[in-house]
């Protein structure tokens, strides 16, 4: 296991203009439309929790960059209204926002902490618990 010094010799990867540019208009894109979808949909989505856990990785301001840009862009995926499947579609409708965002958190996995999930939980259970 390396000690705290070589920990902090790691450098993190940095965003280029563009992709700093892409992850404001996709937090953009999040802000506007994430909880009114959520909110349509949380009851019967399956990865309802993992989405919210993301979501507050995402805006967590200890979070780096290139994180909360990778979530940032799945978040904004689930969000947008034009998708490779639709999500109208019954039963597979959320097919793809579901492997967007499993692919990013899977990929950023280890800054996603205890408290994103816990805040996750408690959100989705009092959505739940209102409809």
């Amino acid at each position: 296991m390396p000690n705290i010094e070589t920990l902090r010799q790691i450098r993190l990867p940095r965003l280029t203009r563009r992709q700093k540019e892409k992850a404001e208009d996709d937090r953009g894109i999040v802000e506007a439309g994430f909880w009114a979808k959520l909110l349509k949909v949380a009851t019967h989505l399956p990865f309802a929790e993992e989405l919210l856990a993301a979501y507050y990785c995402a805006c967590d301001g200890t979070t780096p960059a290139y994180v909360r840009a990778t979530l940032f862009g799945a978040l904004a995926y689930f969000v947008m209204p034009f998708d490779v499947i639709p999500d109208v579609l019954p039963l597979i409708g959320f097919t793809d926002d579901a492997a967007v965002l499993t692919a990013a958190i899977r990929a950023i996995a280890t800054n996603m902490r205890p408290e994103h999930w816990q805040a996750a939980r408690d959100r989705l259970n009092e959505i739940r618990s209102r409809a």
